[in-house]
């Protein structure tokens, strides 16, 4: 299904509310990495209910063991489509028997996207606990545009601007799981070059702490590309496939982590796990504009 303003049209499918294609109507420019299976075969997935890799994929809750794979399921699931109109689409998926063999819990997880402006694409995230218990949950976005956007460029032309300009504390890697003893920074006073080097460790991972931030992709001389405003979310990742000359790059806005290589497995002690109670909504966003 597809939402436009005569500027931007962007495609949404149902399965995992994944948002599959931004075209320019003028340019006809694709901003969104389309998902190439030798490469990487998906195109943005919305992360839930945990955000990256549990230790053995699994996690306890209440003395009982439950299986979930890296960024949970909602990515592979088939949503459903609540609201529609031209320029919004509201998706939703919700508890079932297949989850709740996975995730003891009841919830509804809610899947904005708007056209908030010309060029511009709002998605907004939405758990709320229909459950009669505390629920425990990770969220987030994984959204990859394509890096070049046109031909005659190449990948390593592209600039990172992060702003506020400032040094952000970095969270990094051992293996797939956070080392909380080996905090670093990055410091974003300059531009950073897009280089594929910089992701031989996976992502780099920035530390938000719920306050606003604008990552922003851009050919310094042809000047185009996408900035994303993130409003609220704790980390932030920057990823590609760097054992492959993959012309993509991913900005993705978390609302939780990996494990750490110390983790207890017990979900309710996750670090940077989310709970609200029974009846409460969590809502987390960020926009995309497309130049």
């Amino acid at each position: 299904m597809s939402i436009e303003n005569g500027h931007l049209k962007a495609t949404i499918n149902e399965h995992g509310a994944e948002l599959i294609s931004v075209i320019n109507q003028q340019t006809k420019i694709e901003y969104m990495w389309q998902a190439d299976a030798k490469i990487w075969g998906r195109h943005a997935p919305n992360l839930f209910p945990i955000v990256g890799r549990l230790k053995d994929n699994q996690y306890e809750y209440k003395q009982r063991t439950y299986h979930l794979n890296q960024h949970g399921f909602a990515r592979d699931s088939e949503f459903t489509v609540v609201n529609r109109t031209p320029s919004q689409v509201r998706l939703r998926l919700q508890a079932s028997e297949a989850s709740l063999a996975v995730y003891p819990f009841e919830f509804q997880f809610d899947v904005i996207f708007e056209l908030l402006a010309t060029d511009i694409i709002n998605i907004q995230y939405l758990v709320t606990n229909t459950d009669v218990k505390i629920l425990p949950f990770s969220f987030g976005g994984h959204p990859g545009f394509n890096v070049p956007l046109q031909s005659g460029e190449t990948f390593e032309d592209y600039q990172i601007t992060i702003k506020p300009n400032k040094i952000y504390e970095r969270q990094v890697l051992n293996g797939p799981f956070v080392d909380p003893k080996r905090l670093t920074s990055l410091d974003t006073h300059q531009s950073l070059p897009v280089k594929r080097s910089d992701y031989l460790n996976d992502a780099i991972i920035i530390t938000l702490n719920e306050q606003p931030v604008q990552i922003e992709i851009m050919h310094p001389t042809h000047h185009h590309g996408i900035s994303m405003n993130i409003d609220n979310a704790k980390y932030a990742g920057i990823w590609t496939k760097a054992d492959v000359s993959a012309p993509f790059l991913c900005l993705e806005p978390w609302w939780g982590i990996a494990d750490t290589i110390d983790a207890t497995g017990n979900i309710e002690n996750k670090m940077a796990i989310n709970k609200i109670n029974p009846g409460e909504t969590q809502r987390g966003s960020y926009s995309i504009r497309f130049f």
